[in-house]
């Protein structure tokens, strides 16, 4: 079995690596991974056939002379290729994780750097076990700056993820109510997102901290390097100043400008002053700052506005916690609107606390004004409530469709196994 450093004179040579034969494109280093329900060994033979260089593969049976590799574990063999790849860059690499807005804020980070800097990110939300190691390998020798997304949903894992990918900076969003199930209550959230803080305190890293939130700055104690940013206090410092519907800000301080999105929701408030810290930080002009981010514009189910006819919609439905669904359903009430129609989907992975969050969900509903709500799957077609309830985002699409609303504002939000976009797609 061929060792790391042999492996990854072969990926210099093949630098392009692929876990999916129908993305896969000649050249490529084919990872057969093993899941529950699937073996990528028993791939080997149509990659090979649809152009792979190399096939890494932990299961002889599969060999084919010439065209695999064989090793002990596939997946580790990944990991360890990435943590490799990253020990030959001597740049800043700063991961983002947190509870909710970690992808919105990754991508608004990206686009400011990229204003100024060569900057490397993780594609969609490809922030896990596999997709971190994947983002670690697509970063060229060009790299000035990396931003990699860790997404998690039990303990320890966000130190796997700092043990081959090596951050230098860290940013932990927020520590809400997702994944209970699997962090065991709130406390672990703050545990498990916290081993971010933990790993850049043993290497004297830098922590950009959102000083609104007092949490963050007790987690972010005792790391060496700290820049802040918040309403009131911080390295930079800003305010909301419309969210009708799009964000509106201002950046108060030494520099002052004036910050017009294309981000619906005053939630994402902490998003964009991280984008402008982090800017900062890195020695980015103001003008470039406010001309990235006001470019940017949302997709993938986060935060988007789509208008169809009179009606509008915001259309949030990447995924739901307890926390997301307050702030959007908060958000959507403070509209300037004459008709508001909620469009929600169940919450998954809440575990024990599944219903009483439901439950705490449908209590908010109940003291705001709505022109109609619809609740959608999961614990909230088990509870009693006076509105509108489907098993499903197919029947809950029929029955807009039969529907006859004019001028009307809908928000739609919903976990993503409820495939709540559904709804509103042809």
């Amino acid at each position: 079995m061929p060792t790391i450093e042999e492996l990854y004179q072969i990926y210099l040579k093949h630098p392009s690596v692929q876990t999916d034969t129908r993305k896969l494109k000649p050249g490529d280093i084919f990872f057969a991974l093993k899941g529950e329900n699937f073996n990528g060994n028993a791939f080997a033979k149509q990659a090979v056939e649809a152009g792979a260089a190399y096939v890494v593969i932990d299961d002889a049976a599969y060999e084919i002379s010439g065209k695999t590799i064989l090793v002990d574990n596939v997946l580790e063999c990944l990991q360890q290729l990435a943590h490799h790849h990253r020990q030959q860059f001597q740049i800043p690499f700063i991961a983002i994780t947190g509870s909710n807005g970690k992808t919105t804020t990754k991508e608004l980070i990206h686009a400011v750097l990229s204003s100024k800097y060569k900057t490397y990110t993780t594609e969609g939300n490809l922030n896990n076990h596999i997709g971190i190691p994947l983002t670690l390998l697509k970063i060229k020798a060009d790299a000035e700056i990396a931003v990699i997304e860790m997404g998690a949903n039990h303990q320890k894992e966000i130190e796997s993820y700092c043990r081959y990918a090596l951050p230098t900076h860290g940013l932990i969003t927020n520590c809400g109510k997702a994944h209970l199930e699997g962090f065991g209550g709130a406390a672990g959230v703050r545990k498990g997102k916290g081993e971010l803080f933990d790993y850049l305190k043993t290497i004297e890293g830098t922590a950009f901290i959102f000083n609104d939130y007092d949490y963050l700055k007790e987690m972010s104690a005792g790391i060496s390097h700290i820049y802040s940013y918040g309403s009131n206090d911080g390295d930079i410092t800003g305010k909301m100043l419309s969210s009708e519907p799009y964000l509106e800000t201002a950046i108060t301080g030494k520099n002052t400008f004036h910050i017009q999105t294309q981000l619906v929701g005053s939630y994402n408030f902490p998003n964009v002053l991280a984008a402008v810290c982090v800017g900062q930080y890195f020695k980015i002009a103001a003008d470039k700052i406010k001309w990235a981010i006001e470019n940017y514009t949302p997709s993938n189910s986060r935060s988007q506005l789509i208008n169809k006819g009179s009606n509008r919609f915001i259309l949030d439905a990447y995924n739901a916690n307890p926390s997301s669904m307050k702030l959007a359903i908060e958000n959507f009430a403070n509209l300037k609107s004459e008709k508001k129609v909620l469009l929600l989907g169940a919450m998954a992975e809440l575990g024990e606390e599944s219903v009483a969050e439901h439950e705490a969900i449908i209590k908010l509903i109940q003291s705001k004004n709505w022109e109609k709500v619809v609740l959608v799957g999961g614990d909230f077609i088990k509870l009693s409530h006076p509105f509108l309830s489907f098993s499903n985002s197919d029947e809950a699409k029929t029955w807009l469709q039969n529907q006859k609303f004019e001028n009307t504002d809908f928000l739609v939000k919903g976990s993503r196994s409820m495939q709540m976009e559904k709804i509103i797609t042809e």
